[in-house]
């Protein structure tokens, strides 16, 4: 039986309109014309000798098939690229300054390290831990090639958005509403030290919603955070990217606590046609980023 090699361009077509929603905007993207990205899904489609995708109202959806290759194409994706990359750029020298929220210090960190110093084995990463108005700042500064930061009205000339997620009520591993909070008194929390985005966020929703509440622990680190909501001194509000195993995301029914808005992170970039390096750092978080 003869082998089936799939095609990477039109892997990338396919992989691309999913993360965006939208092959036309996949095509814009990716340069090419939307029937050219319709004729790869077709190719890829025979490849396969499946029907990757299937209507669902006005648009499209993955079927089984659709959901098993998109896993694949995005390993497949990455090898690719992360070997164009140490091909490419094995002589490469100097430093790439990155600067990022505490939410992706253990999580998303390790694995960018590991991928970009496969590709760039000369050269050297710098990463920050800060929170946003200091990494916006390393940022317009040139302090920082890059930064990866939560939208909080606070812009950079060279930014763009790489995802949204849910705010959540963060609670304690064994988290139930009764837990959280005892009927007729303040709701506890536990929150970062004042200016924080996410501490607002949870302070207007239980205003709106006319809920009393105290704060009852602040830090100036998510390691003290999650310490404390772990321990159940207090409710936190995080989204569910990073979180140890201490603590869990609740929805607002699970957490009987109002609804809370969704979150845009952005990256930032110092320039605006980074160096070779700083481009491909960004698409290594982009990708790492994207929902598996």
């Amino acid at each position: 039986m003869s082998r089936v090699n799939f095609d990477i361009d039109s892997l990338r077509s396919f992989a691309t309109g999913i993360e965006l929603g939208s092959f036309a905007q996949a095509a814009e993207r990716l340069n090419r014309s939307t029937s050219a990205v319709s004729a790869q899904l077709k190719k890829l489609e025979q490849q396969a000798g499946a029907s990757l995708l299937r209507k669902a109202g006005r648009g499209m959806a993955l079927t089984e098939a659709g959901e098993v290759m998109l896993g694949y194409a995005r390993r497949l994706l990455e090898l690719n690229d992360e070997a164009a990359a140490a091909i490419g750029g094995a002589e490469l020298e100097g430093r790439v300054r990155l600067g990022l929220q505490e939410d992706f210090g253990e999580s998303l960190l390790p694995v960018v390290l590991g991928r970009f110093a496969r590709a760039h084995p000369r050269l050297r990463m710098e990463a920050r831990i800060a929170r946003n108005v200091e990494l916006i700042d390393g940022v317009k500064r040139g302090r920082l090639d890059l930064a990866l930061a939560w939208e909080a009205g606070t812009d950079s000339p060279h930014a763009e958005r790489v995802g949204r997620w849910p705010m959540r009520w963060i609670g304690g591993a064994e988290a139930t509403a009764s837990k959280l909070h005892r009927r007729g008194e303040p709701l506890p929390l536990a929150v970062l030290e004042a200016p924080c985005l996410l501490r607002n966020a949870a302070i207007e929703a239980l205003d709106r919603a006319g809920i009393p509440w105290r704060i009852t622990f602040s830090s100036a680190s998510l390691a003290g955070i999650w310490a404390a909501v772990g321990a159940g001194l207090g409710v936190s509000v995080r989204t569910p990217l990073g979180l140890p195993a201490s603590v869990r995301a609740l929805t607002a029914k699970e957490a009987g606590l109002p609804a809370l808005p969704m979150l845009g992170l952005a990256l930032h970039r110092a320039e605006a046609e980074p160096v070779q390096a700083v481009a491909q750092l960004a698409s290594i978080i982009v990708r790492t980023l994207s929902p598996r």
